[in-house]
């Protein structure tokens, strides 16, 4: 993917490095909010995993290898460093500013043309674990997104194991872990998610977990939609492969997928994401259509 001329976010925090400490944030609400399902799923490495906290990204920019499968540093962070300075690699650090700048500027957009006003979300970068106003963060469950303060945290490790372990390489397959988290942030500024935690306090278990099941395909959509919509100066920053990618990425966390890999069956009813077939259709729907209202929840 093509990222540059677009300006870098400012909507950034650096804690890679830092001590995160077990505990509650203290900032922005009530972390026991979050212990719905609703906001308590995330996309682990391990598989789905229910914990305190949750959600789930599309992009790259010139230089980290261009399109059709170029990978990102082949560290998300640098190694040695001194205590409580960033270990975050500038090449890294750029890849994740340039990308959530350019979900800023085309939800902008979109939101603008409604009449309304997009605030952005901020991206927050650590190393292991972290506070939150949602609760104690941890790298293990992968990239997600705290509704209490509207921040997206991801250790930036993770992007490797998607690389490795999920067979999903490419800086538009990471870029696509960013918009989603993104689109929760959409959702969360829509009163979407709102509205899912008020229908899981009155569902069973199964039907909470369906309801975020269509939380989760949204977010993909929104992915596709931003995806559709990014463009620079030159036009469309997608190059040819770069929606191969991300759909690759879409396919490898699907809940079937990730199920299967880590205990050899599927248990649909504890489905919390969606299928791969489901993630990537979604995904291909906001792409194709370029617009926000073809992602209904």
């Amino acid at each position: 993917m093509r990222l540059g001329d677009e300006p870098e976010s400012s909507n950034f925090e650096d804690r890679t490095g830092q001590s995160g400490g077990l505990g509650f944030g203290s900032g922005g609400g009530n972390a026991l909010g979050c212990l719905l399902p609703l906001v308590a799923s995330r996309f682990g490495i391990g598989g789905v995993i229910v914990l305190v906290i949750g959600y789930f990204i599309l992009t790259s920019i010139g230089g980290l290898g261009g399109g059709g499968g170029g990978l990102l540093p082949s560290s998300g962070t640098q190694q040695a460093a001194p205590a409580g300075q960033s270990t975050l690699a500038p090449e890294m650090r750029s890849f994740l500013v340039h990308v959530l700048g350019s979900t800023e500027q085309t939800w902008s957009e979109i939101f603008a043309k409604s009449g309304a006003r997009y605030e952005p979300t901020t991206l927050v970068a650590y190393t292991e674990g972290t506070r939150t106003a949602c609760g104690y963060g941890q790298a293990a469950a992968g990239p997600f997104y705290c509704p209490n303060d509207a921040k997206i945290y991801v250790d930036p490790s993770f992007f490797n194991e998607l690389s490795r372990r999920f067979g999903a390489p490419g800086d538009a397959a990471a870029a696509y872990v960013i918009a989603h988290e993104v689109g929760h942030h959409v959702q969360d500024l829509q009163g979407t998610l709102t509205q899912a935690n008020q229908l899981q306090a009155r569902a069973s278990k199964t039907e909470g977990n369906a309801i975020q099941v269509k939380i989760e395909l949204q977010a993909d959509c929104y992915a596709g939609v931003w995806a559709a919509s990014a463009r620079d100066s030159k036009g469309s920053i997608l190059e040819p492969g770069d929606a191969q990618e991300a759909l690759r990425a879409a396919e490898a966390v699907g809940d079937d997928t990730l199920q299967k890999q880590s205990q050899g069956y599927v248990v649909p009813d504890s489905f919390t994401h969606g299928t791969s077939v489901q993630r990537t259709a979604a995904f291909q729907k906001g792409l194709q259509s370029g617009n926000p209202k073809a992602c209904a929840f």
